[in-house]
């Protein structure tokens, strides 16, 4: 039985973390954390654990939709490799820093960080100038036969990358749940690129926090083997929806999804 709901985790998880390019930690994480406190089955499933395997399961997630994404050539590349600049050495410091975690505030910590990044996307973001042909930041990005411009600036992304990477493997998230509406609010990146590119950090994030945690011994091998299977199904589906859904339409999903968990998992915490 234990089994079953672990693959059926794992498919939710990976379709969520698909669609909108957060990876699907902020599914898992708090879903396991639930059957920790109210089942005798996941006992195993502690905090350090539970984020442990959270990473794993997003390498899959992300490497199965970063295929998808690729064919239909949604993934900028350029702008990926720098956030990924910051991003992998803050998911080494987060990683480490998880183990100091007070197990008994985990959720009212997790759950403060998904309220905060949905009042951060929910900011009304304002239209980006690409006016100025000489600026060597602007990138320019055709997808679906429409042509984008907007620019990142390298120090910027570095930084912003640099505490979405220490997040990532803090809470294990993969760090999409932040990225994403920086992506699309501080950016200009629309929603479907901003997306894809973002699974295709998750796979080197999760990686390096992932492999932090295994040396830690935070990773249930017994259990971890039975998400991936969903993983890599949910993954493939969850590519497939995003690419047939507006971006407004993707956008509230992610808001929607946010508070719902971030106040779930602080009521929790408190109790």
């Amino acid at each position: 039985m234990v089994y079953i709901i672990c693959i059926l985790i794992g498919v939710i998880t990976a379709f969520v973390g698909s669609l909108i390019g957060l990876g699907g930690g902020i599914i898992l994480i708090p879903s396991l954390l639930f059957l920790y406190h109210y089942s005798d089955m996941f006992a195993w499933a502690t905090p350090q654990i539970i984020v442990g395997i959270s990473l794993i399961v997003m390498v899959v997630t992300a490497l199965s939709s970063s295929i998808s994404y690729f064919k239909k050539g949604r993934v900028d590349y350029k702008t990926g490799l720098l956030f990924l600049a910051g991003s992998i050495p803050g998911g080494v410091l987060g990683s480490w820093l998880n183990q100091y975690i007070n197990a008994e505030h985990f959720s009212v910590y997790f759950g403060i960080l998904m309220v905060a990044l949905s009042l951060l996307f929910l900011i009304k973001r304002k239209p980006k100038s690409t006016t100025n042909g000489n600026n060597k930041n602007k990138r320019t990005f055709k997808v679906d036969g429409e042509t984008y411009q907007y620019t990142v600036s390298f120090w910027s992304a570095f930084i912003l990358s640099l505490i979405v990477g220490m997040l990532s493997g803090l809470f294990g998230i993969g760090g999409g749940s932040i990225m994403v509406p920086a992506m699309i609010i501080l950016y200009g990146i629309p929603m479907h690129i901003a997306t894809a590119t973002s699974m295709f950090m998750i796979v080197f994030i999760s990686i390096i926090s992932a492999s932090t945690h295994i040396v830690l011994g935070h990773v249930s091998w017994e259990h971890v083997f039975f998400f991936i299977p969903g993983a890599w199904i949910g993954g493939m589906i969850g590519a497939w929806a995003n690419q047939r859904l507006k971006g407004n339409i993707l956008e509230w999903i992610l808001r929607i999804l946010l508070v719902i968990i971030g106040i779930r998992l602080i009521l929790e915490g408190l109790s």
